[in-house]
């Protein structure tokens, strides 16, 4: 199976997109790139240098519906005279609808977000949104846990990896135990673990770092070869890198639980103690990684929470009292 990686440019902090291409009978597309003149070119360039037109991709994959990942797929579906596109059904960047705002909002005042910054955060979003197309409803399709997207030298396995974003997905090559993993494994940065509503019940919380674990493990235990990832460079020693995550997540846990004061305290006074220069959508990504981390020393009896009348969650730290409780 030839996978060939295209590498685009994109307006973000985290740098260049790897999108690849399996120039094999169906030619498929995995990611796309953010909706840029420049990742657009780029895109092009990479296509013709391995001799395929936009006109012969037949399919485009998603591994999750962040703008730098599917902001060209409607473009590119449509040049390629209506390709199919398939994406987990548990993404909702992709939408024409996307997630309600009220949805998102309510999870930043459960965080503890002051009302002006969650304004802020909203106008960040819709200029995020701007590197976007959105797909109507009947311009994709789902992609299901362990479907096979069958090739004419082969197939890849859909690997459901949730964390990340709840529709996360990679892509295995059994035959030689290759995985495209999107943002799911990168070799120089830990994936954030982005705040979201829980797909099932979006009232509530998408426990994504929870998930992202688990993941992390599904994928250990294919016994990876080699894992091209969304940004930066090839994964050819998976265990490594799954040992270096489990060190930094178990870190960076004890020095949120490290702010968490005797009186208590929200996500959002626990980003800004964390990380007190984060600006624009790094405010919001600290929020998410604040989030992520407190709900695991929840999950882990090391933090309790309770919601104060406003409607915000304050985390402290468990008292003999609530071991007490607990037996």
């Amino acid at each position: 199976m030839k996978i060939v990686p295209i590498s685009l440019p994109t307006p973000f902090y985290i740098g260049p997109v790897n999108v690849y291409l399996i120039a094999e009978d169906p030619v498929t597309l995995i990611d796309t790139g953010p909706k840029t003149k420049e990742a657009h070119e780029a895109l092009r360039e990479g296509l013709r240098a391995a001799r395929v037109r936009p006109a012969d991709i037949r399919r485009i994959v998603l591994t999750h519906a962040h703008e730098d990942h599917c902001g060209l797929a409607k473009q590119v579906r449509d040049e390629a005279k209506d390709a199919e596109v398939l994406v987990h059904g548990w993404e909702t960047g992709h939408r024409a609808g996307r997630l309600e705002y009220e949805e998102h909002r309510q999870l930043l005042v459960r965080a503890g977000v002051p009302d002006a910054e969650i304004e802020a955060m909203r106008k960040m979003y819709e200029g995020v949104r701007s590197y976007a197309d959105a797909l109507a409803d009947d311009e994709h399709r789902e992609l299901m846990d362990d479907d096979e997207l069958e090739f004419s030298t082969g197939t890849l396995r859909v690997v459901h990896t949730p964390g990340h974003t709840p529709g996360s997905c990679s892509f295995l090559r059994e035959a030689d135990r290759t995985i495209i993993a999107g943002d799911c494994v990168l070799k120089r940065v830990t994936p954030n673990p982005v705040l979201s509503p829980d797909p099932v019940d979006p009232t509530r919380r998408f426990r994504s770092l929870e998930e992202y674990l688990v993941s992390l493990a599904r994928l250990r235990a294919l016994s990876p070869t080699l894992v091209h990832g969304g940004h930066g460079e090839d994964v050819t020693d998976y265990e490594e890198l799954f040992n270096r995550y489990l060190r930094a997540i178990r870190e960076r846990q004890a020095h949120v639980i490290g702010h968490v004061p005797k009186a208590g305290a929200t996500a959002w006074e626990v980003s800004r103690q964390m990380f007190p220069d984060a600006a624009d959508v790094h405010r919001f990504l600290a929020v998410s990684e604040s989030v992520a981390h407190l709900d695991l020393a929840q999950a882990d009896g090391k933090l309790v929470f309770e919601t104060n009348t406003d409607g915000r969650e304050v985390y402290r730290r468990r008292t003999a009292e609530d071991f007490g409780a607990r037996a």
